[in-house]
């Protein structure tokens, strides 16, 4: 969208809100009690975007006290990233990955916890630095991505949460073209991941230091 300037305006509507409805009308397809396999999740994907994939594999690693299914979306999401980062225009899940499913209850609600600050992120979205979700920049974005959807794999405290965020948001801004987004969501993944770093091993320097004050 554009103003009478030619500048880019933000998306309110349409596609936007398209993205959330689409993963909601993804999810009513499977009757309570059915468990959905990433294979199926994936063939329910009609555009096979990339954008789309790793928005509905992030949600369940965004929110506290979800358990498990985390771990299980995290390889799916790292095969994605991947396959970014070498330039594939379509995804490609092998069969042992696809297999993999869950509870459809655990991905309704997981969509319906989300969808709050799924829409207020959205609201912010619109085309802008398109350069950056697009060509060679894709690759780049893939490679960044394999750094926090690696930590989403680690059943740890505070591995899980917030790169599932900042995977969330990059896959919005791409779905909307948006480069801004983007950035913002590979700096909070990308950020946290460093202090955790940084953090864990200040913790195991800290330990040694008293390890061997009690030996000495």
């Amino acid at each position: 969208m554009t103003d009478p300037a030619g500048m880019a305006t933000p998306n309110n509507s349409g596609e936007a809100r398209g993205a959330i409805s689409k993963l909601e009308a993804i999810a009513a397809t499977f009757g309570p009690g059915e468990r959905i396999t990433v294979g199926e999740l994936f063939a329910r994907m009609e555009e096979r975007a990339y954008g789309l994939l790793l928005l509905i594999l992030a949600l369940p690693c965004c929110l506290p006290f979800v358990y498990i299914l985390p771990q299980i979306v995290a390889l799916p999401m790292l095969l994605l990233a991947g396959q970014l980062a070498m330039g594939r225009t379509s995804p490609w899940l092998p069969e042992k990955l696809a297999q993999r499913s869950f509870e459809a209850d655990t991905l309704k609600q997981v969509i319906a916890r989300a969808r709050p600050w799924l829409r207020f992120a959205e609201w912010f979205a619109y085309p802008r630095l398109a350069f950056l979700t697009d060509g060679f920049a894709l690759r780049i974005i893939g490679a960044l991505l394999l750094i926090p959807t690696a930590s989403i794999l680690v059943p740890l405290p505070l591995t899980n949460s917030v790169p599932g965020i900042g995977v969330a948001i990059v896959a919005i801004g791409l779905i909307e073209r948006d480069g801004l987004l983007v950035i913002g969501g590979m700096i909070l993944g990308l950020g946290w991941v460093a202090a955790l770093i940084i953090g864990g091993q200040a913790a195991i320097a800290l330990l040694m230091d008293l390890v061997k004050g009690t030996i000495s």
